[in-house]
């Protein structure tokens, strides 16, 4: 690999003006936080840190095309009882720069490893993560599990079923120009409920658009095409997931069927618990956060044991309520 001294960028003007960006959207992370880089041998690695330091570890993976500024609408809950780590991904949009070739999911969960061996050397954690983050988070429970306390799977990228080929379409669009044209689209289609929800809603898309069009301007098209295409898991993969496990989806999902994820978990994997959020889908963590917020955290708080029998009892999706029965 070829590293500049700008490197991920094109330019040094173009990190000038990602880095210029970044700041201006961090003024809106709504607590105190730290932002450090670790050393890993993949390369360095952006964290954002927040809550107690003397907390139990909670890890957040951003969905592919964002960064760990994801989590604004949800961070000032989850850091009521946890010291969050919220991880720029070394391979996507964000302030890592993987400086190794990341080819295989091995690469990618021996780089989160790395980390969690950083910010918590020895110590089980909490994993949570979104779209391919969740996928991500999903692959690395089934090769550390050691590692893993807890696991929350938000709407996990083709881990539980293939991506529906309008949503492949809606992301190879926006490799064509204009660009920034076909990303807002792209988001329009994936959040409608957000798009629809009014003029806040409108916003979150219109910066979500900008954030991404200025990171192919800056990182150019090369970079952003290197994330991992996320993969289904065989059925013996997922019930080979030792943490206890929540997986949220929206009822309202388009990426994959909602029904069908949950009947695929129900049959091999009834141990897990599942939550659906009522009025929201891909967009469910900006949309309705503390919805998320609150079934999360009773999650993390919420005893494996007691559950345990409960769950192979009440789960169940109902079509009409939009959560589990």
């Amino acid at each position: 690999m070829k590293i500049t001294p700008h490197y991920p960028f094109v330019s040094p003007e173009a990190k000038s003006r990602y880095l210029r960006h970044i700041e201006e959207r961090e003024k809106a992370w709504p607590l105190t936080f730290e932002r450090s880089t670790l050393q890993t041998s993949y390369g360095p690695t952006c964290v954002r840190s927040s809550g107690p330091k003397d907390a139990a570890p909670l890890f957040l993976l951003p969905g592919g095309g964002i960064s760990s500024l994801m989590w604004i609408p949800n961070i000032l809950g989850l850091c009521s009882s946890y010291r969050a780590h919220a991880l720029d991904s070394i391979v996507d949009v964000g302030l890592s720069a993987n400086t190794k070739p990341v080819k295989t999911i091995e690469d990618l969960t021996e780089w989160l490893n790395e980390v969690l061996e950083l910010l918590a050397p020895g110590r089980k954690v909490r994993l949570m993560g979104l779209s391919h983050g969740g996928w991500l988070a999903a692959n690395y429970a089934k090769r550390h599990p050691e590692r893993i306390e807890k696991l929350v799977l938000l709407a996990p990228a083709g881990w539980v079923l293939p991506l529906r080929p309008a949503m492949l379409m809606a992301m190879m669009q926006i490799l064509l120009p204009p660009r920034r044209f076909f990303i807002k689209r792209s988001y329009n289609w994936s959040l409608p409920d957000l798009a629809a929800s009014g003029p806040k809603g409108l916003t979150i898309i219109e910066e979500m658009t900008e954030d991404l069009a200025l990171a192919f301007r800056c990182f150019g098209i090369r970079r952003l095409t290197k994330m991992l295409e996320p993969t289904v898991a065989d059925d013996e993969s997922i019930r080979s997931i030792q943490a206890f496990t929540l997986f949220v989806i929206g009822e309202n999902e388009r990426i994959y069927s909602v029904k069908d994820a949950l009947d695929r978990l129900g049959r091999i994997a009834p141990q897990m618990r599942t939550a659906v959020i009522p009025g929201a889908g891909h967009d469910m963590t900006w949309l309705k956060p503390d919805f998320v917020n609150k079934i999360v955290q009773g999650f993390l708080e919420s005893d494996p044991e007691r559950h345990s029998e409960d769950q192979k009892v009440e789960r169940g999706f109902d079509s009409q309520r939009g959560c589990d029965r």
